[in-house]
């Protein structure tokens, strides 16, 4: 209902006239007792009633409070005001929550980084002992060859060729062996435990030996440069004339070590030669001295020649022999030969035939053996020598190969930068080592920082 009359005229249309007090009454349809007692109850009511009172009251309408906002409000009460404040108090809020955590911030970073970084710095422009450094560059030389190609040589004399070796020497001048050596030598372990060295960077007077020796291995740094095949050293010590004698003394090491690199190998090779050309050389004696034994044995100087002239004699007397025996024949053919000439004649065949056997005899077996046997004995005995010469001259050529070879296997270490004290410290690089401490402390501190955010953000989740 939004009005009086439009509940008057609801209830009129449904037939129901709101002046009638029986007509009200009628749309109450109680039982009987209940109507009783409700008609005595009202007939009592009535009668209380004063007149005004007892008068038709008509439905009233109800007014619907408004609970929207008033407009009529003060003016601390504005909204905006208020908002603005909320504004200004929650900014507050989070401004002083980021000055506490900028302080915090600050308060972390001064304790886990610029304090330690200050005392790093500290440390080294005031504290540190000044120490110097000596370089010096040297590189490893092979001989040239004397002869062949091929592709060994387009690397000879380049650093290719030598760059096991300088390795070698590289692991060598580094090695403990070196350091022990070095600390007998020219007392490493006594410079670095001097007094006037700081507490930080000298030896403890009770340090062992693998504690020196990791001293030696930060005070002595060599590379290699596979490019060029030099071999870069420095050697820090704190004293420059100190640094620039234990640079020399490693040098020294470093020669000694290539020497003894190919001294087995030039040994071997050299050895080697040498034995066959000494064995070819007795075996030559030896033969010379079977053919003078034989030469002597038989008593010819030149067998060959002997019995060619022996051979000739022995053709010569066959000839006349022939001639007698056909004189003979022609005297037998005489029906009256004369017997002076038939007996001369038979006697001359008799002394060729003695003759001829006396000499086919020499030729054959006199003085002990056949001349034949002597012969072959003397021409193999002389084979031999000559065999043995030969040999004697083909191992000569080989062992002048093998020094050649040994020669060539030689390494030379030339020095390229010598080793000269310096004037002024090398070392501390004050401002490069107090900004790599800043870059350390502070890589720690984020790492920690990450570390501590991950795992409370875990825990929190």
């Amino acid at each position: 209902m939004t009005s009086d009359f439009d509940a008057v005229r609801q209830l009129r249309k449904q037939g129901v006239d709101p002046f009638q007090r029986a007509n009200v009454l009628d749309l109450v349809t109680p039982s009987d007792a209940q109507a009783k007692s409700t008609t005595g109850q009202m007939q009592a009511a009535t009668a209380k009633m004063s007149p005004a009172e007892a008068r038709v009251q008509l439905p009233q309408t109800v007014q619907r409070q408004q609970t929207l906002p008033s407009t009529q409000v003060g003016a601390g009460d504005n909204p905006a005001d208020r908002r603005a404040g909320e504004i200004r108090r929650i900014q507050k809020d989070i401004a002083k929550r980021r000055r506490k955590n900028i302080i915090a911030l600050m308060g972390r970073l001064a304790m886990f980084v610029f304090l330690p970084t200050l005392a790093a710095g500290y440390y080294f422009y005031v504290m540190a002992t000044p120490m110097y450094g000596t370089h010096s560059q040297m590189v490893i030389k092979q001989a040239a060859s004397t002869g062949g190609g091929g592709l060994g040589s387009l690397f000879q004399g380049t650093g290719l060729a030598t760059q096991t070796d300088s390795t070698t020497v590289q692991s060598y001048m580094t090695s403990l062996e070196s350091f022990i050596r070095l600390d007998a030598d020219h007392g490493f372990t006594e410079h670095f435990s001097d007094p006037n060295i700081d507490s930080i960077q000298r030896l403890a007077s009770d340090a062992t030996r693998d504690d020196a020796y990791d001293v030696f291995l930060n005070h002595v740094q060599i590379g290699y440069d596979p490019t060029e095949g030099f071999l870069k050293m420095e050697v820090i010590a704190a004293n420059p004339a100190k640094s620039q004698e234990f640079s020399e003394a490693l040098i020294s090491y470093a020669e000694e070590q290539i020497n003894q690199q190919t001294l087995r190998v030039r040994e071997d090779q050299m050895s080697g030669a040498q034995e066959t050309y000494a064995a070819a050389k007795s075996r030559r004696v030896e033969a010379l001295a079977e053919l003078v034994s034989i030469q002597e044995e038989v008593q010819q100087s030149d067998p060959l020649a002997q019995s060619a002239a022996l051979q000739q004699r022995i053709t010569t007397l066959e000839i006349r022999l022939d001639d007698e025996r056909l004189n003979l024949a022609s005297l037998l053919e005489n029906s009256r030969p004369n017997a002076a000439s038939l007996s001369a004649t038979e006697s001359e065949i008799g002394l060729l035939e003695d003759q001829i056997a006396l000499l086919r005899g020499e030729l054959s077996g006199g003085n002990g053996g056949s001349l034949v046997s002597n012969n072959a004995r003397l021409r193999q005995a002389e084979e031999n020598y000559v065999f043995q010469v030969t040999n004697v001259q083909a191992t000569l050529m080989q062992m002048d190969t093998a020094r050649i070879e040994a020669t060539r296997q030689s390494l030379y270490l030339t020095i390229s930068v010598p080793p000269i004290a310096p004037d002024s410290p090398t070392y501390p690089k004050a401002f490069e080592n107090m900004l790599l401490a800043f870059l350390i402390f502070s890589g720690i501190y984020l790492m920690i920082s990450l570390t501590v955010s991950i795992l409370r953000e875990q825990v929190s989740s």
